[in-house]
């Protein structure tokens, strides 16, 4: 059993002595080895989008940090996904449409990558079940599991195939090749799925280096930022704020784009902006400018935008749910709610009270200040190596 889960606010540093705990010490974090073969290898990632899609999130942007990562120091990296795409310093094979690209991708790696050295399947819900049809090692690639957001996207029976999919086939599909997720609350739901524990492998996500110094905005400046999905809950951010606007005043800003935009729209009262897409100028003003993140999510693999706001020292107020567990360190880099109740709350509570808010923030500021791409990218490299030994 996971110790920690019982525990409603295990700080970052319990978490990572719970994965030291928990898993043998060959299958911790993973990290460089001697006698890796190091640079040189063909790596195929197949992956549902391209950081250049519209619909584009946390999971595109840690493949394309990691892909940029192992090509710079060396290796060939295909990047196998669904249009559209762009250029980037690996190679991009494009295998068809949204859902098209399921049956795609295996005619596209036969005619063009079957002979790379390791393939690494990022199982975004839906799974490619790459060893049915590579013969090349293989690593699956796990940033959250869907169990619950299925019925948010399909109706049945199509979300009770994909659930099964990704609960049944793709653990079995997988049995016997390395997991990689991101937080030890994915790590705990893998675990519940029946893939064995010393089968995991923790990554560690990084964070872009801050641009200059941006002012914070004078007035109250709330800000949500990411892929506007269902899972997002940003509709229920915008009933929220209906409630703590007349306490508090200031602007709320919803920067992202994807599929709900048009809905969220409209159901948007005074004082809410839709930023849409930024980019990265952008998005480091609205962070640096804003005074709190709002992450009203149901699930996370992570939450990069957390560790991105943090970094400029503006915490976060989320929901006590897989993955903002672990980028939230309840308390002292930001808040993390149980209830919508508590998030009012918190929300005006910190609104109101500038001292506690940079005191968050701040502390938020130091603990983000150590996680680095560069060490996502040698875990990753290091994985990758150790899936190759295997597979000799």
């Amino acid at each position: 059993m996971w110790a920690l889960a019982c525990r409603p606010y295990p700080t970052w540093e319990e978490i990572r002595v719970e994965i030291d705990r928990v898993l043998p010490p060959a299958q911790r974090r993973v990290e460089g080895r001697p006698g890796q073969r190091g640079a040189g290898r063909h790596v195929v990632i197949v992956a549902w989008r391209d950081i250049a899609s519209p619909q584009a999130g946390g999971s595109e942007l840690l493949v394309d940090q990691l892909a940029a990562g192992l090509t710079a120091s060396g290796d060939r990296v295909t990047l196998l996904c669904g249009g559209p795409s762009a250029s980037h310093s690996y190679d991009v094979v494009c295998s068809g449409g949204p859902y098209s690209q399921f049956l795609g991708a295996p005619p596209a790696y036969w005619r063009r990558l079957r002979e790379c050295d390791v393939v690494v399947e990022v199982c975004n819900g839906m799974p490619f079940l790459a060893p049915l049809w590579s013969r090349k090692p293989t690593i699956c690639m796990v940033n959250h599991v869907h169990t619950d957001l299925w019925p948010l996207r399909f109706r049945p029976p199509l979300c009770t195939a994909g659930r099964f999919l990704e609960q049944r086939v793709m653990p079995w599909v997988h049995r016997h090749n390395l997991v990689l997720t991101v937080s030890a609350s994915t790590a705990r739901e893998l675990e519940s799925l029946g893939v064995p524990r010393e089968r995991i492998r923790m990554l560690t996500n990084g964070a872009a280096p801050v641009g200059p110094p941006a002012p914070r905005s004078a007035e109250p400046l709330f800000l949500a930022l990411g892929r506007l999905a269902e899972y997002k809950r940003i509709d229920l951010l915008l009933r929220l704020w209906d409630r703590v606007r007349p306490v508090v005043g200031g602007r709320l800003v919803v920067a992202g784009d994807g599929p709900q935009r048009g809905y969220l729209e409209s159901l948007a009262g005074p004082g809410v902006t839709f930023a849409g897409r930024v980019n990265e100028e952008q998005k480091h003003r609205l962070l640096a400018a804003a005074w709190l993140l709002l992450h009203p999510a149901l699930i996370e693999g992570w939450g990069i935008v957390i560790t991105e706001a943090a970094l400029r020292g503006t915490p976060a107020v989320g929901f006590d749910v897989p993955g903002l567990r672990d980028s939230v360190e309840h308390g002292r880099t930001g808040v993390l709610a149980r209830s919508e109740a508590e998030f009012v709350s918190a929300w005006a509570a910190l609104a109101l009270d500038p001292a506690r808010r940079v005191a968050l923030g701040e502390a938020a500021r130091r603990h983000s200040a150590r996680l680095r791409w560069s060490t996502a990218v040698r875990h990753f490299s290091a994985a990758i190596d150790e899936a190759a030994d295997e597979g000799r």
